[in-house]
């Protein structure tokens, strides 16, 4: 068992980190250049990044432009750092957005990957999980901080569980380690988009 302050210190560690890959890719000049409101979201604006390196964004513009949109990644294409870019085009689904993500090389040689959602002002999603991660970091108790980052940290890294389970695990039904987080998953499977505020 990984002692809880070595956890704690992988944690600052690397939300440390995430902060330097945001001033350093330019992400927010490229968006904000073509007049994008860009608004973080998820486990570093939570305060409950652990060890996926993901950093969220929710991009608003009054109307989508694809083109504008490429312009924005073209912009952060530009930096030598960013090694690969995705694009999925949603506008005709219920999300009715641009998906975008990223990959930054790090000076320490590791990658992060930048989910950028570029959607209109005004749509059913504006300010829905920005308020969520307000909410989280509102209500949540050191207890709980440290269960959730210490149940991260235990995941295995090739396991892919969105921040929300554990958010509802720990937060709202009192989930306390990951032998009973696995068999509230099996439980509680994730079907789309969760509709809960804390």
């Amino acid at each position: 068992m990984e002692p809880i302050e070595n956890i704690l210190k992988t944690a600052a560690d690397n939300q440390r980190c995430a902060w330097q890959v945001i001033e350093q890719s330019g992400i927010i000049r490229c968006w904000e250049s073509i007049g994008a409101k860009v608004n973080l979201i998820g486990s570093l604006k939570t305060g409950l990044l652990m060890k996926h390196r993901d950093i969220d964004f929710h991009i608003y513009t009054p109307q989508i432009k694809i083109g504008d949109s490429f312009r924005a990644m073209a912009q952060l294409a530009e930096n030598q750092n960013i090694v690969k870019i995705e694009y999925t085009n949603l506008l005709q689904e219920a999300d009715t957005c641009l998906e975008w993500h990223a990959w930054y090389r790090d000076e320490k040689n590791l990658l992060w990957q930048l989910d950028m959602i570029h959607m209109p002002a005004g749509s059913p999603y504006d300010g829905y999980f920005e308020k969520i991660a307000e909410r989280i970091a509102a209500v949540i108790t050191p207890e709980q901080r440290t269960t959730i980052l210490q149940l991260k940290f235990e995941t295995p890294d090739n396991l892919k569980i969105a921040g929300i389970e554990y958010y509802l695990a720990v937060i709202r039904d009192g989930i306390r380690n990951y032998a009973d987080f696995c068999r509230w998953r099996q439980q509680n499977p994730l079907n789309g988009i969760v509709d809960w505020i804390p």
